[in-house]
């Protein structure tokens, strides 16, 4: 493990290139953070918009969403071409729970698009980038399926939510109250 930088009143500074993430995964990182800061609320607020505006919100929320899913997979293999840097150490019980939020956040991240582009073709509404590229769907016009999907869709955004205030917690404990180096590797 790579001995963290620490300075005269011994709160961690930053980190050597090789304890930190690999710089495309943290890119990744907060460019999905960045979307997902826009796209659940904008999927929050689209049943508050008038029906003349809805239009827009629902191009911005699934082709921000869809993108979300392809960086998130781009993420998921930079990370297991690239490894895990070692973190500081804690104990084990911390390590599992941070592990299981990483995990289903990932899992979360993935699926949440992929229900919702799924929903939206089975409203019957096919998926146009930004209005422009369309998307080819494997589903077609279904009812029974489209409120299934949905359902997963929605449920997943409150669970990405969860985990989001969970991780951002961790970040916490450990940026302010251990005054470690783990905010740096991912920075």
């Amino acid at each position: 493990m790579t001995m963290p930088q620490y300075n005269e009143a011994g709160v961690a500074e930053g980190l050597p290139q090789k304890a930190r993430y690999a710089p495309g995964v943290r890119i990744f990182h907060w460019i999905v953070a960045v979307l997902v800061l826009a796209v659940w609320p904008l999927g929050m607020v689209i049943s508050f918009i008038a029906e003349d505006h809805k239009t827009v919100f629902y191009v911005l929320h699934e082709s921000f969403g869809f993108l979300v899913l392809w960086i998130m997979l781009a993420r998921l293999a930079l990370k297991l071409l690239r490894g895990t840097p070692d973190r500081e150490l804690m104990p084990v019980w911390q390590e599992r729970i941070a592990d299981t939020v990483h995990g289903l956040l990932y899992a979360a991240l993935i699926a949440m698009p992929i229900f919702g582009f799924l929903a939206t073709n089975a409203f019957g509404f096919p998926l146009k980038l930004f209005g422009v590229l369309p998307i080819w769907s494997p589903v077609g016009k279904n009812d029974d399926l489209a409120v299934i999907f949905m359902t997963v869709h929605q449920t997943l955004g409150w669970t990405i939510l969860v985990l989001f205030l969970l991780h951002i917690a961790g970040v916490l404990h450990h940026h302010v109250i251990r005054r470690d180096t783990t905010l740096y590797r991912m920075t």
